[in-house]
């Protein structure tokens, strides 16, 4: 499995909004192959950040099936305007010790 991390700074005062949209744009990632769950959580020391968690059974299920899919594009729709900066996306996996 794989651990998608999102630190998501949003635009001031439109944290109400986001949540919203997000509620909204839950419904089209959980529905994509490969989707395993997610968690989105709001920082206590900034008003208007959150981070968001999804783990996915493989990197490709995110990077190709998700970002590739016409459903993105109303993912994209729905949130990303809210972003200011734009998030880094990384991904992470297991380590056996």
């Amino acid at each position: 499995m794989i651990l998608e991390v999102a630190v998501l700074d949003i635009k001031a005062g439109l944290s109400a909004d986001f949540e919203k949209a997000f509620n909204e744009a839950q419904k089209i990632i959980s529905s994509m192959d490969g989707y395993v769950s997610h968690q989105l959580k709001k920082c206590i020391e900034e008003a208007d950040k959150y981070i968001l968690l999804v783990n996915w059974e493989t990197l490709e299920a995110h990077t190709e099936g998700f970002r590739g899919s016409a459903e993105y594009q109303d993912w994209k729709k729905l949130l990303h305007h809210f972003y200011e900066p734009f998030p880094i996306v990384e991904h992470y996996m297991e380590v056996e010790v």
